[in-house]
């Protein structure tokens, strides 16, 4: 009769063994916690002269857009953005038209702002902002070679690489991340604003680095989500 089981030596930890285990990985969870809108929040900018600031950002950190604009000597500025759900009329259609509208009326000169909207998109709308900015670009006089996007706090890893995805060679990307108004973040993790804002895009960019593979540029693919 053919051998059905055999035995087999199992190694567990011991009592000392799990101790240290559990500090182990507490020391892990401590090192993320305080590190990790540190890495998600990155700023990284290049040597560009046009700055993309993502439209949907609060009116609070389009102020701080305007900083920046001012301070790094941006020749020029685009604002991107899908439609605005239950939008109001007064601000524009979408959120690139409305950040446009916001800057120009807080001072920066009409000519020196262009919006560049998308179309509606149930997923994949930052990486669609790109493919929508560059293909702009590439029938404007700018023709921008390098260029610096503007993101909200958290979200701008994953906004610095989908723009990367989407330009490729085409130009170089920085990145550059605005500060939230909601919570604190170096203390992220003592708020419900916090800790929903920065888990939630440590898991957005988690999945876009595994599972999002871009189709090749200026195919229909690329842009499936939009309807088109």
């Amino acid at each position: 009769m053919p051998q059905l089981f055999r035995r087999r030596e199992v190694w567990v930890p011991t009592l000392w063994g799990w101790a240290a285990l559990v500090l182990v990985c507490g020391v892990v969870a401590v090192f993320t916690v305080r590190h990790l809108y540190g890495f998600l929040a990155v700023s990284e900018p290049v040597g560009a002269k046009l700055l993309v600031v993502e439209g949907w950002l609060p009116f609070e950190e389009l102020d701080e857009a305007l900083e920046i604009i001012r301070s790094g000597g941006y020749a020029h500025v685009i604002t991107t953005g899908g439609p605005i759900v239950g939008y109001d009329g007064e601000r524009g259609r979408s959120y690139a038209e409305r950040a446009r509208s916001y800057l120009v009326r807080h001072g920066l000169p009409e000519a020196s702002v262009d919006a560049v909207p998308s179309p509606a998109s149930a997923q994949d709308r930052s990486f669609l902002n790109a493919v929508m900015l560059r293909d702009w670009l590439a029938q404007s006089d700018l023709h921008a070679d390098a260029l610096n996007v503007l993101s909200s706090g958290v979200h701008s890893r994953r906004s610095w690489m989908l723009y990367r995805m989407a330009f490729g060679e085409q130009a170089r990307v920085g990145i550059l991340a605005s500060h939230p108004i909601t919570y604190e973040p170096a203390r992220w993790w003592r708020t419900s604003e916090g800790a929903k804002d920065v888990i939630t895009e440590a898991i957005g960019f988690a999945w876009t680095k595994l599972f999002f593979h871009p189709a090749p540029p200026g195919s229909h693919e690329e842009v499936w989500g939009t309807g088109h």
